[in-house]
Order: C-alpha cells, then structure tokens, then sequence
C-alpha cells in the first residue's frame, strides 16, 4: 500500500532575527510515514518538537532541508520545494486540520463555521449544513446553540466545533493536535469514535495526544519524537 505521507530527514530551524539572527534548532532527521486507515500519534516530552512536525507536515512551517511527500491527486508532492500555490491546493483537497484552537470569523453562525469546509469544495450548502448539524449533535453542542457565533461557548463547547470542523470534510489526510484536550469523557468517547470511523474511509492521520488512555485507543503506531529533537 502507497504512504498518504512520508517524511525523510525533514529538518526544521528558527532564526530569531530580533536577537542577532541567532539560530534555534527544533528539530531534525525526522523520518516515518502514514498508510491510509492509520493513525500515527507522535510521543515525547513538551518542547521535543510534536507541534512542529504536525506544522510542517500541514506546510505552515517550511522544513529546512530532508523531503515531506504527500499524496495528493494520485501525485506525491513533496512539500519542502512546494510552490505556496500547491501548498493552498493540497489543505483544500487533501489535509484537514485540528488544532486546539478555534479560529473563526467573528459572528458566523456555528452551523456554517462547520459547514464551510464542504462549501468550499463544491458541497451544497443545504447537504452541507445537514452534515454539519449532525456532528454537532454527536459532539453535544445543543441545536439552540447552532446559530450563534461559537466565540461565544465555553472552551469545551469551541473544541467540539473545531473537532466537527476538522471531521465534516472526507479528506484523505487528518491532522489532530491535543483533539481531546478539554473535553469531557462522554465527548473523548465520540472523538474516539470519529477517528475509528476516518480509519475504517482510509483516511491517514498523525495525532499529538498527550492522555494515555486516548494514545492507547487510537493508535496504530507511536513515533518518539525524541530522537529527532535538535539541541540547541
């Protein structure tokens, strides 16, 4: 079976212009890759470089030197040479994205904050919205609640819509960060479940997952970060 992602000596480094061009390495020799239907989740201490290598396997932080393909269209483009434009194309149709934080435009109703990803890709907006209500009720987010902004839910509440966000679009590679961070058990079970439900699509997926119990349910292989962490 072909990798949806493969990493090979992918190596990062920040440059702190304000402090002299003083270089800070991250990290380096990072090297695994994703089957679909797997779920990687990367271990390791906090500082070791997990959100690094989830961002430069998403094409927000440009990796130095090594190789990150990615599957995209029946092509492997490699995304350490990427044009921006293959970059935009790629989140588009191929990568989704879980981070920890909500990032919304203000006063856009909840229901269409998770809907807008299957707009975007050519999904009418009705097939869209229904889609959308129906994670949200798996999550747990009361139908009352679905047209107001999410800016204004608790923490918890704003993950689940994340998590919804992140899960409504059938593409072939997921990215989670810390999906589960602030959510009760009762929710944790339903993420647990929707990352069983992408696995069984072939969809690929790297989670940075910090609870045990969690790491223990949803992976298939865990990769220490910890060798690749560059000393500074």
């Amino acid at each position: 079976m072909t990798a949806m992602i493969e990493l090979a000596n992918a190596e990062k480094t920040f440059t702190m212009h304000l402090q002299g061009g003083v270089e800070l390495p991250v990290v380096r020799g990072v090297s695994f890759h994703v089957e679909p239907g797997e779920c990687v989740v990367l271990s390791g201490p906090s500082g070791a470089g997990k959100s690094s290598i989830l961002k430069m396997i998403f094409g927000n932080y440009r990796c130095d030197s090594g190789r990150i393909g990615i599957r995209h269209h029946g092509a492997v483009i490699d995304l350490a040479t990427a044009e921006p434009r293959q970059v935009l194309s790629i989140r588009r149709s191929t990568i989704g994205y879980v981070s920890q934080f909500l990032r919304a435009v203000p006063r856009v109703a909840t229901i269409d904050v998770v809907a807008e990803p299957l707009i975007v890709n050519g999904v009418a907006r009705e097939e869209a919205r229904t889609r959308a209500g129906h994670l949200l009720r798996r999550l747990n987010i009361p139908e009352r609640l679905w047209t107001l902004p999410p800016s204004t839910f608790s923490g918890g509440e704003q993950q689940r819509v994340n998590i919804a966000r992140g899960f409504i679009s059938d593409l072939p590679i997921l990215l989670l960060d810390e999906p589960t961070a602030s959510l009760d058990a009762a929710n944790r079970a339903v993420v647990v479940e929707l990352i069983a439900e992408k696995k069984t699509k072939g969809v690929a997926m790297v989670a940075i997952v910090h609870d045990d119990e969690i790491r223990h349910l949803i992976a298939d292989r865990i990769v220490d970060v910890t060798s690749f962490a560059a000393a500074a």
